[in-house]
C-alpha cells in the first residue's frame, strides 16, 4: 500500500475550497443564508482523528517489539486505510471550511468572528485530523521481512508451464 501523497490531499482540499465557496455562493444568489457547519463538526473531527491515532499504537508497538502480540497485517492495513480515508476526508472538510471562510470574507460586509466560529474551528480541526491521520498512517507501517522478496522464476515449480505442444 502506497502512503497518503501531498498531491491527493491538495486535490482534496482544492476541491473543498471550490464546493464550499460555490455552495455559499449559490445559496445567497437564490435568496439563502449562507451555509454554516453544525458545532458538532469540528468536535467530530477531533475525535476521529484521536480514535485513529488510538487504533495505530498497538501495531506500532506491536512493530517496534515492544508490545507482546504479533502484529495482525490484516489489521494493520484496515487501520492505515482509516488513516489514509481520514486524511482525505480532514482535507476535503478542511477545504470546504476554508472556501466558506473565503466566501465570508470577501463580501462587502465582514460578519462578526461569533458568527465564524464554527467555521474557522472546521477548518483548523480538518487541519488537525489530516496530521493526526498521517501519524497514525506511519504508525502502521510494518518493517519489509527478509523473505518477502521472492526470487522470479529461480526457484521449482516457480515458473508458468504450458501444456500442449
Amino acid at each position: 500500500m502506497k502512503r497518503t501523497g501531498a498531491g491527493i490531499l491538495l486535490v482534496s482540499a482544492a476541491l473543498g475550497v471550490a464546493a464550499g465557496f460555490l455552495l455559499d455562493q449559490l445559496l445567497t444568489s437564490s435568496g439563502r443564508a449562507t451555509f454554516t457547519p453544525a458545532v458538532t463538526l469540528p468536535i467530530m473531527l477531533v475525535l476521529l482523528g484521536a480514535i485513529v491515532v488510538v487504533l495505530a499504537v498497538p501495531i506500532r508497538r506491536a512493530t517496534r517489539g515492544s508490545g507482546t502480540a504479533a502484529v495482525n497485517p490484516f489489521r494493520a492495513v484496515r487501520v492505515a486505510m482509516l488513516a489514509k480515508a481520514s486524511s482525505i476526508v480532514g482535507a476535503a472538510l478542511g477545504g470546504l471550511a476554508v472556501g466558506l471562510l473565503l466566501f465570508l470574507v470577501t463580501r462587502p460586509v465582514t460578519p462578526s468572528l461569533g458568527s465564524m466560529a464554527t467555521v474557522i474551528a472546521t477548518a483548523v480541526c480538518g487541519a488537525l485530523l489530516v496530521a493526526a491521520a498521517l501519524v497514525a498512517e506511519h504508525l502502521c507501517t510494518i518493517r519489509k521481512d527478509d523473505d518477502d522478496e521472492q526470487p522470479e522464476g529461480d526457484g521449482p515449480g516457480l515458473e508458468p508451464r504450458i501444456h500442449g505442444h
